[in-house]
């Protein structure tokens, strides 16, 4: 069997970073950003008062409280020139730009809020609730490195720095199929011999997850030329594929009669529990990759955790590898089968994770209470209770 390790590598060579595009900054959201983005300006791009008040001279207040008159307002957004002599207060809004000659800015709270002259309870040391320009950026600054993702803070510095388009790698497209004659559509009657298709819906949100754009093409019968049609139908608009079920060793698997004979899908057994047989390759005109997973649900989940995802993590520009692992202390005692690398269902907590008692590749309940995965080596068949593990945070 081949080993997992190889297999994610394999991988990884193959699949490519999605080509850079320019799109509008609300559009951006969830993308990753294709180029440093430095401010032109500084920001703030001028001295302003960070609280309502008064702009003061501190010197005039330093012998508080004075009372002191009032010659005019500075509301935010005031493009006038303001300036103040000795001895004169001006009021000034959140905001608002410093006049020529404030040092400080006096809270409206610490005043009688008078509007012709103002009684001043305390003194006011200089720079008190005054943004300086360039306290938060300088011009020429970078703002945003290359390889960042664009949540909703970044969207607010890119619009802050002057940005209304941004070039990115866009989320991938990733399309989802279900196999199987035995599937139906949740919220249908469930036949004799049928089960509600799950899988489709778990990877799709699993890849949106990922930080990519999952669509849910449903579920086809066990016929290959049926998947093949609604394969080439789908590609149009996919980046990437996934596929469960359809690649095991019996019959009726026509994920792997339908694409082995194309000679670009490889399928292979890795040396894992659950997911032993997996599938990999590129189809269609623009070689997009696919990724033919097995039907059973958790094992569906584990592939994509071990495969899937470092390769949108590359699709979208980003450093990849296996799953980030942490060290903790076995509750229980673990098996695991001679010459394969488990992947158990645990309930991780703090620095001590406990297996779940349902194993099975079927038993999606157990995964939907799971927040972990221990991993258990090739060479390992079993480990004692309080054992140090390796685990994979879900």
């Amino acid at each position: 069997m081949k080993p997992v390790d190889r297999h994610l590598a394999d991988i990884l060579a193959t699949v490519r970073p999605l080509a850079p595009l320019e799109v509008e900054i609300e559009a951006a959201l969830g993308a990753v950003l294709a180029e440093d983005v430095a401010s032109p300006v500084p920001l703030p791009p001028f001295d302003n008062s960070a609280m309502d008040g008064y702009a003061v001279r501190a010197e005039d207040v330093a012998a508080a409280p004075v009372t002191l008159p009032v010659i005019g307002d500075v509301a935010a957004g005031d493009g006038g020139l303001n300036a103040l002599g000795p001895g004169l207060v001006t009021r000034i809004m959140t905001g608002a730009p410093m006049p020529t000659g404030a040092g400080a800015v006096v809270p409206v709270e610490w005043t009688d809020g008078g509007t012709a002259r103002v009684r001043i309870d305390r003194p006011a040391p200089l720079g008190n609730a005054i943004r300086r320009a360039g306290e938060d950026v300088r011009a020429g600054d970078v703002v945003l490195r290359e390889g960042a993702r664009i949540g909703a803070a970044q969207i607010g510095i890119l619009a802050g720095v002057g940005r209304r388009r941004v070039l990115v790698r866009p989320r991938p497209r990733v399309v989802v199929l279900s196999t199987g004659a035995e599937l139906a559509e949740p919220g249908t009657p469930l036949g004799a011999g049928r089960i509600w298709e799950s899988n489709s819906f778990m990877l799709a949100a699993a890849v949106r997850e990922a930080g990519a754009e999952g669509f849910r093409a449903g579920s086809v019968t066990d016929d290959p030329k049926e998947f093949m049609d609604t394969l080439d139908a789908q590609l149009l608009r996919a980046d990437a594929v996934i596929t469960s079920g359809g690649v095991s060793m019996g019959a009726y698997e026509p994920v792997k009669e339908a694409l082995s004979p194309l000679g670009t899908v490889t399928f292979e057994k890795v040396a894992m529990q659950p997911g032993m047989p997996q599938g990999f390759g590129v189809v269609g005109p623009d070689r997009v990759p696919i990724f033919t997973l097995p039907g059973n649900p958790v094992s569906s989940f584990v592939s994509f955790v071990l495969f899937v995802k470092p390769a949108l993590r590359v699709m979208q520009g980003l450093p990849a590898g296996p799953p980030a692992a942490v060290r903790a202390t076995a509750t229980a005692p673990l098996r695991s089968p001679a010459g394969r690398r488990s992947y158990l269902r645990a309930v991780l907590t703090g620095e001590t994770v406990a297996p779940v008692t349902r194993q099975g590749s079927h038993q999606l309940a157990a995964l939907a209470g799971a927040n972990a995965l221990i991993v258990v080596p090739e060479d390992v068949t079993s480990l004692p209770e309080g054992a140090e593990v390796e685990v994979i945070p879900l």
